[in-house]
């Protein structure tokens, strides 16, 4: 099993930078991907970045890249996500994932923390 815990989400004004960070513990060695993820009220959960845990390579949705950046720490077995020129449709609830048994950074994952809002105000 591996527990994923997120933090950093808040308020930020539009044009502005957040840090969120994702710690996962349990089985970590087992992990393939880490990837993180949103949903905004009334739509369907997004895709957003991923980054392979044994080479660092990142993959990215196109909204975001060129804004957002994800990046690990492999001795803390945390992942971070640097999200910059944020607009107000970046709010959401963000989403930290992780694939053990899947090397395909679409999906599926097989465990998720519980999120943090970051809400951008215009």
């Amino acid at each position: 099993q591996v527990q994923l815990v997120e933090s950093g989400g808040g308020l930020v004004q539009a044009g502005g930078s957040l840090r969120i960070s994702c710690a996962a513990s349990g089985r970590t060695f087992s992990i393939v991907l880490l990837g993180w993820f949103r949903q905004a009220p009334g739509k369907e959960r997004e895709f957003l970045a991923a980054i392979r845990r044994s080479t660092g390579s990142t993959y990215y949705t196109d909204s975001v890249e060129g804004r957002f950046t994800i990046s690990r720490d492999s001795a803390k077995n945390t992942v971070y996500l640097q999200m910059n020129s944020l607009k107000p449709e970046d709010t959401a609830v963000y989403y930290c994932a992780a694939a053990r048994t899947n090397s395909d950074y679409r999906g599926p994952y097989d465990s998720w923390g519980q999120g943090t809002q970051v809400t951008v105000s215009s």
